[in-house]
């Protein structure tokens, strides 16, 4: 009783105690599950206090990676999903706002209109049937796979919210439109127009050096005009590019290893597990097997002339003649061994007309490349056709443009009359070049291909010259070993005394090339010259990374050391990120103050006298086409003499280029119209056009937009 007396004594105690143990334990719960920054953790960004979760932003960015094809990279799927998702997010809210909704029979006529032509979905007359639709949806929901009934449902959403995207861009444009007086402006501004006399003194008439810009100024102008100057969060960095090139050691013992197959060499048959001895390159009568055993490229069966071949290395091939072996040469990233397999003349360009019989086995060409024939006919068929065509041709050669419309399976030239015109030899298949540069002109026979039997006339060769046929052992160029290793090694030693000196002094004591990257945007993916380098924009926007870190990173053939040279927050422009813009227009402000503390002179001509220049004309010119015949494009000076009466002379103006004093000579006023309803109607039209990108743009540009893509890729 005691006891009990005490616990009840000190209760509250318990209590308080109690409660702290069951607050910690809730609080190490939310630490261990992320803390309250979890949803953050698991958010890819938040768009006007909508969240884009990371799985399902995953997930459209996996289907859009596979739209794009196996060559787009993740970083452009992700930026294409995320345009996707902002416009997605801020249309959704005013289709919300305004009460815009598509319901099930609106949905109906659409899937109809959008499945109208799908043999899937017509009835025995090729109209549509939500009969058919229905069923398929019903297999669709039965289906083994469930991402099946899935893309069915994202198919119905996204033509909703087509529906609903057209239904609120209407809306927009049904409110915007011109008046008769906006009309009238429109055909006055294109038709106005003023001839004027004008003197032009040229920005550069002033030294540079007599316009100088400070620092401060440049700053000021910033301030004055940050909208202008806004940039994001980015990152600038250096690099040094280490390859793993192939030393000359390299080059040498690969040429030592192509000159050893010149001559007898034993290889070790995989098959038996004996031991042969095999004749080398220069005596094997094996050529295309050599090749096969030895060459990174096949023996290719074709005629060279002398300008297929490289510039460097052609005299000497086609010198050496039949049976005549040159190398090992290095060719480009190659190490070759090349022997004259047959040499003898050949015109360069044929014409000649074909009747193509083919069979069932053989290939026809499409736009996407060679697909089996439909053809039914058996092979000796085909054969017999050509022989009975061949026949006829040669008893009446007058007949074949006849035959070849009749017979021909080559459709795309047979209502030429099978005329392929003048072509190189090579561009056609191996039977066929042989015939048209094994015989003379006006020779007709067959010749088979993979195309089927072609019965052909050549009606005439042009260009007859040496050609040859080489066989060439082809070795890839590639760092050893030893030399990868010692690149390896290299990298190491260069990123340790550049973390411990300075990098641009190590790089020069060492003869390496510092590229410099500036501004660096946190979902950038290329550096240039190098493609695709994700990784390292990825590091370099790391909370932990700080100016002046160093790491190396393995890339396609080598290493790259990058140091991160400067952070610069999203804010405004920083003023040595963009003096190169803003100092020449400080700097001609400053050359219009000193040409108009010059200029003197009551008339153009004592103006133009006055600064060394001369008076110019220029007629017709019109608001909407601000360009002055010698002065190029001047939006502010035609302005000002738009503002002008007939004879006034203007203040000086600040150009584009200079300095302009305008007297206009002659005003022409367009004359007037009974109606300007056309001219409303193009500017109205005009404006709606423009509806589309430019209110998107601007919900875009007021939504609170929070990004954190850079931290999932």
């Amino acid at each position: 009783m005691a006891i009990l007396n005490k616990i009840r004594s000190k209760s509250i105690f318990l209590i308080i105690i109690i409660a702290l143990a069951l607050f910690a334990f809730i609080f190490s719960s939310i630490l261990d599950s992320g803390g309250f920054n979890a949803d953050k953790q698991n958010r890819v960004a938040s768009i006007n206090g909508v969240s884009i979760d990371r799985e399902a932003f995953a997930s459209k960015v996996e289907e859009q990676t596979r739209r794009l094809g196996a060559n787009a990279s993740t970083t452009r799927a992700v930026n294409t999903v995320w345009e996707q998702e902002i416009n997605r997010v801020v249309l959704e809210e005013q289709y919300e706002e305004l009460g815009i909704e598509v319901g099930r029979d609106r949905t109906q006529e659409l899937l109809k209109q959008a499945l109208q032509n799908d043999t899937r979905f017509q009835d025995g007359d090729g109209f549509f049937s939500e009969g058919k639709m229905q069923e398929f949806i019903a297999t669709l929901k039965d289906s083994q796979n469930p991402s099946d009934y899935q893309n069915w449902l994202n198919f119905e959403e996204n033509l909703r919210n087509q529906e609903k995207q057209s239904i609120y861009y209407n809306l927009i444009k049904a409110g915007v439109g011109s008046t008769l007086k906006d009309g009238e402006i429109a055909y006055r501004l294109d038709n106005n127009n003023v001839d004027i006399q004008f003197v032009q003194v040229p920005y550069t008439s002033v030294p540079d050096e007599e316009a100088t810009v400070s620092k401060e100024e440049i700053q000021k102008y910033v301030n004055e005009h940050k909208e202008e100057y806004k940039t994001d969060e980015t990152r600038s960095i250096r690099f040094v590019k280490f390859s793993e090139e192939a030393s000359l050691e390299d080059e040498n013992a690969l040429k030592a290893e192509l000159s050893k197959l010149r001559n007898e060499y034993t290889s070790r048959n995989g098959a038996t597990g004996v031991t042969e001895t095999l004749a080398g390159f220069d005596k094997t009568d094996r050529v295309e097997d050599f090749l096969l055993d030895n060459s990174d490229i096949p023996y290719v069966n074709r005629w060279f002339f002398k300008n297929n071949l490289p510039a460097t290395n052609a005299d000497t091939l086609f010198a050496l003649g039949k049976g005549g072996v040159y190398g090992p040469y290095k060719d480009n990233n190659y190490m070759n061994l090349s022997r004259v397999m047959d040499v003898r003349k050949m015109p360069d360009s044929v014409k000649s007309r074909h009747i193509l019989v083919d069979f069932k086995g053989a290939v026809t060409n499409t736009q996407r490349g060679p697909v089996p024939s439909s053809a039914t006919r058996s092979k000796e068929d085909a054969k017999k056709l050509a022989d009975s065509l061949l026949t006829v041709i040669k008893r009446n050669k007058g007949k074949f443009e006849e035959l070849a419309k009749e017979f021909s399976s080559d459709k795309i030239n047979s209502e030429k009359g099978g005329d392929l015109d003048y072509q190189n030899p090579n561009l056609f298949a191996e039977g066929y070049r042989d015939f048209i540069v094994d015989n003379r002109t006006g020779s007709v026979g067959v010749a088979e291909t993979n195309f089927g039997y072609h019965v052909i006339e050549i009606t005439d060769q042009k260009n007859l010259q040496d050609v040859i046929k080489v066989a060439t052992v082809v070795k890839e160029i590639v760092p050893s070993d030893k030399t990868i290793s010692s690149i390896y090694n290299t990298t190491q030693k260069f990123e340790l005394a550049a973390a411990d000196g300075d990098f641009q002094e190590v790089a020069t004591e060492n003869g390496y090339t510092v590229r410099p990257v500036q501004r660096i945007r946190a979902m950038d993916e290329n550096l240039p010259g190098e493609g695709a380098q994700r990784s390292i924009v990825q590091w370099a926007f790391e909370e932990e990374v700080s100016v002046g870190d160093i790491k190396r990173f393995p890339v396609n053939n080598g290493y790259i050391v990058a140091q991160v040279t400067r952070r610069t927050p999203k804010g405004t422009e920083r003023v040595e990120d963009v003096s190169t813009q803003v100092t020449p227009i400080l700097r001609n402000m400053k050359k219009a103050a000193i040409i108009k503390g010059k200029l003197s002179g009551a008339t153009l001509a004592e103006m133009a006298q006055s600064q060394s220049q001369t008076v110019k004309t220029a007629s017709a010119i019109s608001m909407n086409a601000p360009t002055i015949a010698g002065a190029g494009n001047e939006p502010k000076v035609v302005g000002a003499a738009f503002g002008l009466k007939e004879g006034e002379i203007s203040d000086p103006i600040e150009g584009s280029r200079g300095v302009y004093v305008v007297q206009v000579t002659k005003i022409t006023e367009a004359p007037a119209l009974e109606n300007y309803a056309s001219f409303a109607t193009q500017e109205a039209q005009k404006a709606r056009v423009a509806v589309s990108s430019k209110v998107l743009n601007a919900l875009k540009e007021a939504a609170e937009i929070e990004d954190n893509r850079a931290t999932f890729y």
